[in-house]
């Protein structure tokens, strides 16, 4: 199974951490890098708008772009450490390859640190950990009391009553048998990170059509990034020799791999049975068993068409196949983005609904940055 993260291990203190970026995806992927670590991350698109939250919340760290509208990095940081109330917060500064100077000017101001952008997990980890730690000796027996206290207000308010009806026990419980599945398919990696991201994605460029506006919610959204790493559940019960097996399937053994849809589906209704009406279980079922169907009815188990399939096993499909492309597998390398794309847009109306794949092809830059954030360690530049 995949090694505990450094946090895990040494069994750190979580942090409230305010990420400063005027750019959406950023912000997004860096809060789910640093929520994945065990933070509380709260955001804000320019140096204005962190000084309100700064002023009005415990934070333990501030990751502060350079370059912003309204107020930008080298005016927030001045005000930042000009403020008695605010001076000992550590900042670490947010940089462009290109403005690694900058961001030594900002480190003669007072700043802490910096990153560069694309952010690589490993340094990002490693910098944000060492900063705290610094801080934590400073500080330690204050921050430690402001920080736990801050840490229960914010959860809150920010979990979904839907996650919030299954303890956290249970919730836990489910996401590692994804990960007992995920560790015993050697096609995965960070595959599940990217899963969550992508579906995400999707669902808010679909949320732009009328069709959809009322049912994908921001709930909608939150189940499938939950439940997206239960897709694949059902490999747990797909003999090694099988899953394993480097080369092409027979028949029969296709025959065997094919009911991992549902093994999956029901491993979660006896959840379900269990803990009847909790809306994520229910996603989580239906990505698991139907995330194999095809728009033209081609597909398995059941060979469901068109909106027959649930939406979420749509989005997951198109998410699913996209990394599988660009993924290195033991029958083939990694395809690029293009070549991709170009298989994906070819599948429109067949394997994929004519919506999820116009989504895809709206905001293919954004999937181009999630793969380059989560990518696989042994990954090699694809082809």
């Amino acid at each position: 199974m995949p090694s505990p993260s450094p946090r895990q291990t040494t069994g750190a203190e979580a942090a409230v951490i305010l990420a400063v970026d005027d750019n959406d995806l950023n912000l997004d992927l860096l809060t789910r890098r640093l929520e994945r670590e065990g933070h509380v991350v709260l955001q804000a698109a320019n140096g204005d708008l962190a000084l309100e939250q700064l002023r009005g919340a415990h934070v333990d760290l501030v990751l502060l772009d350079i370059m912003m509208p309204v107020l930008d990095g080298y005016q927030t940081l001045a005000a930042i450490k000009t403020d008695a109330a605010l001076q000992h917060i550590p900042v670490i500064m947010i940089t462009a390859v290109n403005e690694v100077e900058s961001a030594a000017v900002c480190i003669e101001r007072g700043a802490e640190d910096y990153i560069c952008k694309p952010f690589n997990p490993v340094l990002l980890r490693a910098r944000v950990n060492a900063c705290l730690e610094r801080k934590r000796l400073r500080d330690s027996e204050r921050s430690h009391q402001a920080r736990v206290e801050q840490q229960n207000v914010l959860l809150g308010g920010r979990v979904d009553q839907q996650l919030r009806e299954i303890s956290a026990a249970q919730l836990a419980a489910i996401f590692a048998m994804s990960k007992l599945a995920e560790s015993r398919d050697p096609e995965t990696g960070e595959h599940l990170d990217r899963m969550r991201e992508y579906c995400v994605i999707l669902a808010r460029q679909l949320a732009r059509l009328p069709k959809y506006r009322d049912l994908i919610t921001q709930s909608f959204q939150d189940n499938l990034y939950a439940a997206s790493p239960l897709h694949d559940i059902g490999k747990v019960g797909i003999p090694d020799d099988i899953l394993q097996k480097p080369g092409r399937l027979t028949a029969e053994e296709w025959k065997v791999m094919r009911t991992h849809s549902l093994i999956g589906g029901e491993t979660l209704r006896e959840v379900d049975r269990q803990y009847p009406g909790n809306a994520f279980i229910r996603t989580g079922i239906e990505i698991a068993e139907s995330h194999h169907e095809r728009w033209d009815g081609t597909g398995y188990p059941f060979g469901l068409r068109g909106e027959a399939i649930p939406l979420v096993a749509r989005i997951l499909a198109l998410a699913d196949v996209y990394d599988a492309l660009t993924s290195r597998r033991c029958y083939k390398e990694a395809f690029g983005h293009d070549r991709s794309r170009d298989i994906i847009a070819a599948e429109e109306g067949r394997h994929f609904d004519p919506d999820v794949v116009q989504a895809f092809l709206a905001r293919e830059t954004d999937f181009i940055q999630i793969r380059k954030f989560f990518q696989d360690p042994d990954a090699a530049e694809p082809s």
